[in-house]
């Protein structure tokens, strides 16, 4: 019988651990055979309500949520889990039905930074999987940790913004690409490039995907600092 409270764990204490939801017991056996045999240190939850009393307890690097289930849905619970300190650097993907757009932007719009398509093929799940967690992992350049523009300031180190000197709370990509934004006030920066340098060249996003995280960005600024170059891309004004 399967426990929905966590994953045996196989692996040393430094292992990822990655957190599986979903209601459907066939789906989480899939994917935890999967995963387990690549190495990660798996946990399973069946709702939403599981999932975040499970996250805060374990941590997980990563949480691939399903969208519909009973108690709490995955986008409710994503939300929750954005508003919780300790979590703020945990990835989070969702599990849609293959061209579900709608489903898509209301996970990235509570501040997913991925999904996953259903159905689910191995190769496609570790590989998404591993594209992330290299793009959470990988070397970064040099950078400064702290950006003053203005009344403007962002804390790389901390993933904290402040406007006059109040929080406010940005999820990992809007964070991320605010942070692009601003590193050079002016330039203009192609969707080509937001894409490559926010998500990575290894996972497949859509326009659309960074038309949402400005539109959120520009809600909690409440400001139009960042400018839209038809056709090009985006820049941040001083």
């Amino acid at each position: 019988m399967m426990n929905f409270e966590s994953g045996k764990r196989n692996m040393a204490s430094d292992s990822v651990k990655i957190l599986l939801v979903d209601d459907e017991p066939d789906i989480l056996e899939f994917m935890e055979y999967n995963l387990k045999k690549e190495g990660y240190d798996v946990y399973l939850a069946k709702n939403g309500k599981e999932a975040i009393d499970l996250a805060k307890k374990e941590k997980p690097q990563l949480i691939i949520l399903d969208i519909m289930m009973p108690v709490m849905d995955g986008i409710e619970a994503c939300r929750h889990i954005r508003e919780i300190p300790e979590l703020q650097h945990t990835l989070v993907t969702f599990l849609t039905a293959r061209n579900e757009e709608y489903s898509q932007i209301a996970g990235f719009d509570v501040g997913a930074d991925d999904y996953i398509s259903k159905p689910i093929k191995p190769r496609v799940l570790t590989s998404r999987i591993k594209a992330l967690l290299r793009r959470v992992n990988g070397v970064q350049p040099p950078q400064a940790p702290t950006i003053q523009i203005g009344n403007l300031r962002i804390d790389r180190e901390s993933y904290l913004v402040y406007k006059d000197d109040q929080p406010i709370s940005f999820p990992r990509k809007e964070f991320e690409l605010l942070a692009l934004l601003t590193s050079k006030p002016g330039k203009v920066f192609t969707r080509e490039d937001i894409l490559s340098r926010v998500w990575g060249n290894d996972i497949v996003v859509g326009d659309r995907t960074i038309d949402v995280h400005i539109r959120k960005i520009r809600e909690k600024l409440g400001d139009e600092s960042i400018k839209t170059i038809k056709g090009i891309g985006y820049k941040f004004d001083i």
